[in-house]
């Protein structure tokens, strides 16, 4: 290119190779799990695995996919994650623009309460007493209303509608829009970033949860969600490759924990990686113009 000194163009190879670099070793972890959860599990305790599989095989993936509430937990998990994320980004979308209104009396205390929430937790004894006492256990909304709320992205979301210029709402307040028409048809359309960012926060919290589950739903077996169910079935092969001298399924004997762990992570990944091709240019817009305040 004219203009370009060698400096400049020694100083792009070098940012090229080190992107390139950092791309590689954020990858490979995946790349390897992949090989060894399509490798022979027998074969892979030789190790030397390290981008595609010596010895193809699908037996890890069939031990886990025989299992019969598989189905039933994946039907859970998704619907918790689409219920959760909905109501999740509708709360934090309305709280938001509540706390960003400079009008509104109780602005300054509340986001100073929600600043003190990220340092101070109660911990995990209240937690549960409470969810006892709202008579929550075993129910299907413990797994939406106490993460209906998260400060953080209350946070992001209050900074990018505080960026919003004033004559935007002055406007649509004189043409006699309320407040519910003001956010949903003046406010949210130019703020699709940062609900992208914050949808991808809240989706990918209610794919990976399982402590809850474990916690408060273990009781009713038709709210078991993916990732215990895929807990395991992960101690059942250990236990059985422990006890091999009395197994209860003999694949269980052709397969090694390594392996089912590696084709789980498979398994629990992919529905992100599918969806976050289409969040990413609103997820890094929404990232950098939320973090910078004017």
């Amino acid at each position: 290119m004219k203009g370009t000194t060698w400096g400049d163009r020694l100083f792009d190879g070098f940012n090229y190779t080190l992107l390139a670099i950092l791309g590689f070793i954020t990858i490979y972890p995946f790349i390897n799990l992949f090989a060894i959860s399509l490798n022979d599990a027998l074969d892979s305790l030789r190790g030397g695995i390290y981008f595609l599989p010596r010895k193809f095989s699908l037996l890890n993936y069939q031990i886990i996919f025989e299992q019969g509430d598989l189905l039933r937990a994946t039907i859970m998990s998704v619907t918790r994650t689409v219920v959760g994320t909905v109501c999740g980004v509708l709360a934090t979308v309305m709280v938001s623009y509540t706390l960003s209104r400079k009008e509104f009396v109780l602005r300054k205390p509340l986001n100073l309460i929600l600043v003190f929430t990220l340092f101070i937790n109660a911990g995990l004894l209240p937690s549960y007493m409470l969810i006892v006492n709202l008579n929550l256990m075993n129910n299907f909304a413990v797994y939406i209303l106490p993460m209906l709320i998260s400060a953080y992205n209350i946070m992001i979301v209050r900074s990018y509608f505080e960026q919003i210029p004033d004559g935007m709402v002055e406007s649509a307040k004189i043409d006699g829009a309320s407040d519910y028409q003001i956010l949903f048809r003046v406010i949210i359309p130019v703020s699709m970033p940062v609900i992208a960012t914050i949808t991808l926060f809240i989706a990918v919290m209610h794919w990976n949860s399982w402590f809850d589950n474990y916690l408060y739903t273990s009781g009713n077996k038709e709210l078991n969600l993916l990732q215990l169910e895929l807990m395991k079935i992960l101690l059942t092969s250990v236990n059985e490759v422990a006890n091999s001298s009395n197994p209860t399924n003999s694949d269980a004997l052709k397969t090694n924990p390594d392996a089912i762990r590696a084709a789980m992570t498979i398994i629990v990944t992919m529905p992100i990686l599918f969806v976050y091709p289409f969040l990413q240019r609103y997820f890094v817009k929404g990232i950098m113009v939320a973090s910078m305040k004017e």
